[in-house]
């Protein structure tokens, strides 16, 4: 996963849901210096908590993106995230910066 253009990770997810596990693993899959990077912001729900698990994302050129966890796997988030990412990534190569 393309992180690099990533600059607000926002998530909100009951940690006892089921369907909190795609928030769960996109938070895992962040590098370790993410926090030097990106501003990262997790509510954590209570457990008799209905509420939909949600992520959002901001990226460098000002897109930003609601994405809902509980119909979109981890693949799919990060298919999302990687396809605006690779646009970004080549229209700095292609300015040369």
């Amino acid at each position: 996963m393309i992180t690099k253009f990533i600059t607000d990770v926002s998530t909100k997810f009951n940690p006892f849901s089921k369907r909190a596990k795609t928030c769960r693993i996109f938070l895992a899959q962040l590098p370790p210096n993410a926090r030097q990077t990106m501003k990262i912001n997790t509510k954590l729900l209570p457990r008799s908590s209905k509420e939909a698990s949600t992520l959002s994302l901001k990226f460098k050129d000002g897109k930003e993106m609601q994405l809902d966890t509980e119909k979109l796997g981890i693949k799919d988030v990060m298919e999302e995230v990687d396809r605006h990412s690779r646009g970004l990534n080549r229209q700095v190569n292609l300015l040369g910066n």
